[in-house]
Protein backbone atom coordinates (compact mmCIF):
# COMPACT_ATOMS: atom_id res chain seq x y z
CA UNK A 1 0.00 0.00 0.00
CA UNK A 2 1.46 3.59 -0.47
CA UNK A 3 3.01 5.59 1.99
CA UNK A 4 0.89 8.13 2.43
CA UNK A 5 -2.10 5.68 2.64
CA UNK A 6 -0.50 4.38 5.65
CA UNK A 7 0.14 7.39 7.04
CA UNK A 8 -3.63 8.50 6.70
CA UNK A 9 -4.00 4.55 8.24
CA UNK A 10 -2.35 5.67 11.46
CA UNK A 11 -4.92 8.90 12.08
CA UNK A 12 -7.88 6.28 12.11
CA UNK A 13 -8.82 4.70 15.71
CA UNK A 14 -9.42 1.11 15.66
CA UNK A 15 -13.12 -0.03 15.46
CA UNK A 16 -14.43 3.36 13.81
CA UNK A 17 -17.04 4.09 11.09
CA UNK A 18 -15.15 5.59 7.93
CA UNK A 19 -16.49 7.22 4.88
CA UNK A 20 -13.92 7.22 2.19
CA UNK A 21 -14.32 10.35 -0.73
CA UNK A 22 -12.95 9.06 -4.14
CA UNK A 23 -11.86 5.65 -2.93
CA UNK A 24 -10.30 4.46 -6.06
CA UNK A 25 -9.59 0.80 -6.29
CA UNK A 26 -10.29 0.17 -2.06
CA UNK A 27 -7.07 -0.28 -1.19
CA UNK A 28 -6.95 2.24 2.10
CA UNK A 29 -10.89 0.94 2.75
CA UNK A 30 -9.33 -2.68 2.66
CA UNK A 31 -6.85 -2.38 4.95
CA UNK A 32 -8.47 -0.11 7.43
CA UNK A 33 -11.29 -3.07 7.69
CA UNK A 34 -8.71 -6.07 7.99
CA UNK A 35 -5.71 -3.94 10.04
CA UNK A 36 -7.93 -1.32 12.06
CA UNK A 37 -11.24 -3.07 12.04
CA UNK A 38 -13.35 0.01 11.11
CA UNK A 39 -16.66 -0.70 9.17
CA UNK A 40 -15.67 1.22 6.17
CA UNK A 41 -18.12 2.83 3.22
CA UNK A 42 -16.75 4.36 -0.28
CA UNK A 43 -17.88 6.62 -2.78
CA UNK A 44 -15.86 6.37 -6.07
CA UNK A 45 -16.99 7.83 -9.29
CA UNK A 46 -15.02 5.56 -11.65
CA UNK A 47 -17.25 2.08 -12.65
CA UNK A 48 -14.15 0.49 -12.94
CA UNK A 49 -12.86 1.15 -9.58
CA UNK A 50 -16.67 0.74 -7.84
CA UNK A 51 -16.60 -2.35 -9.74
CA UNK A 52 -13.36 -3.62 -8.37
CA UNK A 53 -13.87 -2.23 -4.63
CA UNK A 54 -17.00 -4.62 -4.88
CA UNK A 55 -15.09 -7.60 -6.27
CA UNK A 56 -12.92 -6.65 -2.77
CA UNK A 57 -15.71 -7.37 -0.62
CA UNK A 58 -16.02 -3.43 0.24
CA UNK A 59 -19.21 -1.14 0.29
CA UNK A 60 -18.27 1.12 -2.13
CA UNK A 61 -20.77 3.59 -4.08
CA UNK A 62 -20.62 4.78 -7.45
CA UNK A 63 -21.54 8.45 -7.81
CA UNK A 64 -20.08 12.42 -7.67
CA UNK A 65 -18.54 12.11 -4.26
CA UNK A 66 -20.19 16.13 -3.88
CA UNK A 67 -23.53 14.93 -4.53
CA UNK A 68 -23.31 12.15 -2.63
CA UNK A 69 -22.10 12.64 0.15
CA UNK A 70 -24.68 15.48 1.09
CA UNK A 71 -27.17 12.00 1.33
CA UNK A 72 -25.64 11.45 4.45
CA UNK A 73 -26.91 12.53 8.22
CA UNK A 74 -25.00 14.81 10.61
CA UNK A 75 -22.07 13.03 12.78
CA UNK A 76 -22.97 9.61 10.53
CA UNK A 77 -19.40 8.66 10.40
CA UNK A 78 -16.08 8.58 13.02
CA UNK A 79 -13.65 9.76 9.99
CA UNK A 80 -14.50 11.10 6.32
CA UNK A 81 -11.26 10.91 4.22
CA UNK A 82 -10.70 12.63 1.45
CA UNK A 83 -7.28 11.29 -0.25
CA UNK A 84 -5.82 12.95 -3.06
CA UNK A 85 -8.92 14.45 -4.49
CA UNK A 86 -9.18 17.69 -3.26
CA UNK A 87 -7.31 19.51 -5.72
CA UNK A 88 -10.18 17.86 -8.63
CA UNK A 89 -13.00 19.36 -6.81
CA UNK A 90 -15.22 22.56 -7.98
CA UNK A 91 -16.39 23.41 -4.30
CA UNK A 92 -13.58 22.84 -1.82
CA UNK A 93 -15.24 24.84 0.61
CA UNK A 94 -18.11 22.98 0.81
CA UNK A 95 -16.96 19.86 0.51
CA UNK A 96 -14.98 20.62 3.63
CA UNK A 97 -18.24 21.81 5.13
CA UNK A 98 -20.28 18.84 3.81
CA UNK A 99 -17.32 16.63 4.99
CA UNK A 100 -17.14 17.75 9.04
CA UNK A 101 -21.35 17.83 8.74
CA UNK A 102 -21.03 13.89 7.89
CA UNK A 103 -17.79 12.96 9.81
CA UNK A 104 -16.91 14.02 13.39
CA UNK A 105 -13.17 14.33 11.81
CA UNK A 106 -11.72 14.58 8.66
CA UNK A 107 -8.55 13.61 6.69
CA UNK A 108 -7.36 15.50 4.05
CA UNK A 109 -4.47 14.80 1.45
CA UNK A 110 -3.02 16.46 -1.45
CA UNK A 111 0.30 16.68 -3.51
CA UNK A 112 1.78 19.75 -2.43
CA UNK A 113 2.03 22.33 -5.63
CA UNK A 114 5.15 24.08 -3.66
CA UNK A 115 7.21 21.55 -3.57
CA UNK A 116 10.88 22.39 -4.76
CA UNK A 117 10.93 20.35 -7.62
CA UNK A 118 7.89 21.72 -9.09
CA UNK A 119 9.08 25.24 -8.29
CA UNK A 120 12.49 24.56 -10.05
CA UNK A 121 11.27 22.58 -12.91
CA UNK A 122 8.66 26.20 -13.57
CA UNK A 123 11.53 28.68 -12.75
CA UNK A 124 14.14 26.59 -15.38
CA UNK A 125 11.77 25.29 -18.05
CA UNK A 126 9.48 27.97 -18.08
CA UNK A 127 6.27 25.16 -18.65
CA UNK A 128 3.56 23.76 -16.04
CA UNK A 129 5.59 21.40 -14.09
CA UNK A 130 5.55 17.59 -14.61
CA UNK A 131 6.16 15.20 -11.52
CA UNK A 132 5.98 11.97 -10.01
CA UNK A 133 3.46 13.46 -8.04
CA UNK A 134 1.91 15.61 -10.74
CA UNK A 135 2.75 13.26 -14.23
CA UNK A 136 0.28 15.33 -15.91
CA UNK A 137 0.46 18.10 -19.04
CA UNK A 138 -1.69 20.96 -18.17
CA UNK A 139 -3.93 20.11 -20.75
CA UNK A 140 -4.92 16.59 -19.47
CA UNK A 141 -4.53 17.06 -15.76
CA UNK A 142 -7.79 16.52 -13.75
CA UNK A 143 -6.13 18.66 -11.02
CA UNK A 144 -8.04 22.06 -11.30
CA UNK A 145 -6.59 23.65 -8.15
CA UNK A 146 -3.08 24.15 -7.13
CA UNK A 147 -2.46 24.03 -3.27
CA UNK A 148 0.40 24.03 -1.23
CA UNK A 149 0.46 23.18 2.94
CA UNK A 150 0.65 26.75 3.96
CA UNK A 151 -2.54 27.22 1.29
CA UNK A 152 -4.83 24.57 3.06
CA UNK A 153 -3.43 26.43 6.67
CA UNK A 154 -4.98 29.38 5.17
CA UNK A 155 -7.61 27.89 4.28
CA UNK A 156 -8.64 26.38 7.54
CA UNK A 157 -9.08 29.75 8.89
CA UNK A 158 -11.28 31.18 6.28
CA UNK A 159 -13.93 28.21 5.96
CA UNK A 160 -13.22 27.98 9.90
CA UNK A 161 -12.20 24.09 10.87
CA UNK A 162 -9.25 23.51 13.12
CA UNK A 163 -6.32 21.67 11.93
CA UNK A 164 -6.02 19.27 14.92
CA UNK A 165 -2.87 16.96 13.02
CA UNK A 166 -0.36 17.83 10.16
CA UNK A 167 1.76 15.07 8.21
CA UNK A 168 4.23 16.29 5.71
CA UNK A 169 5.87 13.65 3.49
CA UNK A 170 8.27 12.84 0.57
CA UNK A 171 7.59 9.88 -1.20
CA UNK A 172 9.67 7.54 -3.43
CA UNK A 173 9.05 7.02 -6.89
CA UNK A 174 6.53 4.39 -6.61
CA UNK A 175 4.91 5.56 -3.57
CA UNK A 176 5.30 2.81 -1.38
CA UNK A 177 7.98 4.13 0.39
CA UNK A 178 8.36 7.65 2.26
CA UNK A 179 9.93 9.61 5.58
CA UNK A 180 8.41 12.39 7.29
CA UNK A 181 9.22 16.10 6.52
CA UNK A 182 9.49 18.44 9.51
CA UNK A 183 11.86 21.11 8.46
CA UNK A 184 11.19 23.43 6.03
CA UNK A 185 7.87 21.52 5.00
CA UNK A 186 6.20 23.58 2.42
CA UNK A 187 9.17 23.17 0.67
CA UNK A 188 10.34 19.70 0.73
CA UNK A 189 7.03 17.87 0.95
CA UNK A 190 5.31 16.15 -1.79
CA UNK A 191 2.00 15.50 -0.22
CA UNK A 192 0.17 17.31 2.85
CA UNK A 193 -1.92 15.15 4.98
CA UNK A 194 -4.55 17.04 7.62
CA UNK A 195 -6.38 15.88 10.21
CA UNK A 196 -9.25 18.16 10.45
CA UNK A 197 -11.80 18.84 13.32
CA UNK A 198 -14.91 21.23 13.37
CA UNK A 199 -13.96 25.16 14.35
Amino acid sequence: MRFDLRIIASLVAPGSTVLDLGCGDGDLLSYLEKERGVTGTGIEKSEANVAHCIERGLSVLQGDINKEILDYPNGAFDYVILSRTLQQVYEPAELVRSLLRVGKRGIVSFPNFSHWRVRLQLLGSGYAPVTRQLPYEWYNTPNIRVITLKDFRKFSKKVGFRILKMAAIVSDFNGTEGRLVTFVPNLRATYGIFLIGKG
